[in-house]
């Protein structure tokens, strides 16, 4: 369910366009088996209505959703002002294509594959997975407007 709100960003299209626009770590969250909630910031992209972050099979984050598809995550900036996208989604780990997609995020928020953090992450494929969070309740918000100066 896509929410369209007067005060977010106005329509399903626009908030595509963000999400293939804009870029920042996701805030990713799940519930750990204790019934804690994690939260764990990624890369990402947006790509035929999901959203991918790439991570190691034995991570944290990774492990979680074996356990519980369900997440909540928010792409927004820090700083105002406020503006962003939130939502609650399901996520499935998918190995084939993780070095793909760890290539394309790298290059994405690096600007290219060459830098010694980016060899770094490329070098570490062999246990990669990506995570597919496919949305099934996304809102917006845009307080750009009001909270000019």
């Amino acid at each position: 369910m896509w929410s369209d709100k007067k005060d977010g960003i106005s329509s399903r299209e626009d908030i595509s366009r963000f999400l293939e626009t804009y870029i920042a770590p996701i805030r990713l969250s799940g519930v750990l088996e204790s019934g804690y909630p994690i939260i764990c910031s990624l890369w990402f992209e947006y790509c035929d209505n999901a959203i991918w972050c790439a991570t190691q099979e034995t991570s944290k984050i990774a492990r979680v959703f074996l356990n519980n598809s369900k997440c909540a995550f928010e792409i927004a900036p820090n700083n105002p002002p406020y503006y962003g996208v939130r939502g609650q989604g399901n996520i499935s780990l998918q190995r084939q294509g993780s070095e793909e997609l760890l290539r394309r995020l790298v290059t994405r928020y690096l600007g290219n594959t060459d830098s010694a953090l980016a060899k770094m992450l490329l070098s570490k494929t062999d246990n990669g997975v990506s995570i597919k969070i496919e949305p099934t309740r996304i809102s917006s918000w845009d307080y750009r407007k009001r909270m000019k100066t």
